[in-house]
């Protein structure tokens, strides 16, 4: 997960006051203390961590809880609350078909950000132009035409033209207006005059609706004084950090461009092009302190590209007509919306089973030989799991290059997931539940 360490850290705290025995003055101080070490660690503005945990006991020892809460509940909500403070307000981007005008230093991760948000407004059914107006690097028009063929995107540039506003206007002009517009512009080794103006003429041709820096978050603290400076500059309407993925700075960034004024949108959160997420304060803190984003998730779901076959094979889960052609289905939707240490972190933590990464990594190479073996099956063998018996257990092993012991496995569980679903649904109640959601068909046949 994103900060990862951070949200241990945090997570941490607050386990330590679920296993109080009571919230009283020294416990209050063992959390302030350990929430300074928490944020300080992960570059978080001393000033700012100061006020922060001043606030948590002014409020913990003034406030009192609401009518039905317990003290403990009361300072974890005050703890969340003061944590969301300083990430600033959430920025209401809307995927619909608009003009985009990224700005940023060189090194940044620009170029590759254009794609990504491309491709997040392909994903919610937007057709996109990506536009190559760094005049001065021709590696950087050559990777963005490069991207734009890999997501399927349009592509506009002139590698002839020495005046990026005049690039823009004519290759604007060439946009159909149902189509969303992201222009890549040049970027500096620091912020100077010449790189300014620049942009403001670019802004004046493009009349962008949304002006987006983009920043690397191993800059720390000091992202901050970059994304005011360029507010002040050209009017930012929002940030993208990129790099968030392992760095031990992403905090200091968070917070720093938050304090700034310029919103963050989006998240980078790997190197491939899916890898973006929207930045919304109030989810994120939701993660970083373990209490899931079951919304992201249901989102990811959303983007499947086989989302159908996917609920379908949910359905059959459930009314206990499960095949292993189903959990095959399932697996590799499961393998489309993310690698499995991110999707993790979108479940609340169950307390002490949260998984840890030794467990994280190998329940993804579990699922990578589960999905290798479903591949050696036969059509009958997947829509029969009968079929299988030892002779087939060994052929079905080596087509997948696997021990038979591993296929053992899998059928075991699929008998077990299979079982287990059909009993959970043999009660009154959750038939009719089931019924309500997928209809009569559903629903099983059982015991009332």
């Amino acid at each position: 997960m994103v900060l990862d360490a951070l949200g241990k850290s945090l997570r941490g705290v607050l386990q330590k006051i679920a296993r109080g025995s009571t919230v009283d003055e020294a416990l209050l101080a063992e959390v302030v203390r350990d929430i300074q070490r928490a944020l300080l660690q992960g570059d978080v503005n001393v000033q700012l961590t100061l006020e922060l945990t001043k606030r948590v006991r002014r409020r913990a020892t003034e406030e009192k809880p609401p009518a039905g809460a317990s003290l403990r509940d009361f300072l974890v909500r005050i703890i969340y609350e003061e944590i969301r403070g300083i990430l600033g307000p959430d920025h209401p981007f809307e995927a619909k078909p608009k003009k985009i005008l990224l700005a940023g230093l060189f090194g940044q991760g620009k170029t590759t950000t254009a794609a990504k948000v491309a491709r997040h407004l392909q994903k919610r059914g937007i057709r996109v132009a990506l536009i190559g107006a760094d005049i001065h690097r021709p590696a950087a028009i050559d990777q963005l035409e490069q991207l734009a063929k890999k997501i399927g995107a349009d592509f506009y540039s002139d590698r002839a033209e020495p005046r990026a506003e005049r690039l823009v206007e004519r290759a604007l002009a060439q946009v159909p207006p149902h189509v969303a517009t992201i222009v890549d512009t040049a970027g500096r080794s620091g912020l100077d005059p010449e790189l300014i103006e620049e942009l403001k003429r670019v802004k004046a041709v493009a009349q962008p609706d949304e002006v987006f820096l983009v920043l690397d978050a191993s800059m720390g603290q000091t992202a901050g004084r970059s994304a005011e400076a360029f507010h002040k500059a050209v009017g930012l309407t929002g940030v993208i950090l990129t790099k968030m993925d392992g760095s031990a700075k992403g905090g200091g960034a968070l917070s720093a461009v938050a304090a700034s004024g310029a919103p963050i949108v989006f998240l980078g959160t790997g190197e491939h092009l899916d890898e973006l997420e929207r930045f919304e304060p109030t989810r994120f803190v939701s993660r970083l302190l373990g209490m899931g984003d079951i919304q992201t998730l249901l989102e990811r779901f959303e983007e499947l590209s086989n989302k159908e076959a996917a609920e379908e094979a949910a359905k059959k889960l459930m009314s206990g007509r499960f095949t292993l052609r189903d959990m095959r289905t399932q697996l590799a939707s499961l393998g489309e919306m993310g690698p499995f240490s991110k999707l993790v972190s979108l479940f609340p933590t169950l307390g002490p089973t949260k998984l840890d990464e030794k467990q994280i990594d190998e329940s993804q190479r579990r699922l990578r030989r589960y999905r290798a073996i479903l591949d050696s099956m036969t059509p009958g063998e997947l829509d029969d799991a009968q079929l299988i018996k030892a002779e087939r257990v060994h052929r079905i092993a080596r087509g997948a290059g696997q021990r038979p012991q591993e296929v053992r496995m899998l059928l075991k569980q699929y008998e077990g997931t299979r079982k287990a679903a059909h009993g959970l649904v043999s009660n009154r109640r959750l038939r009719r539940q089931l019924e309500k959601q997928f209809g009569s068909a559903g629903a099983p046949p059982g015991p009332e």
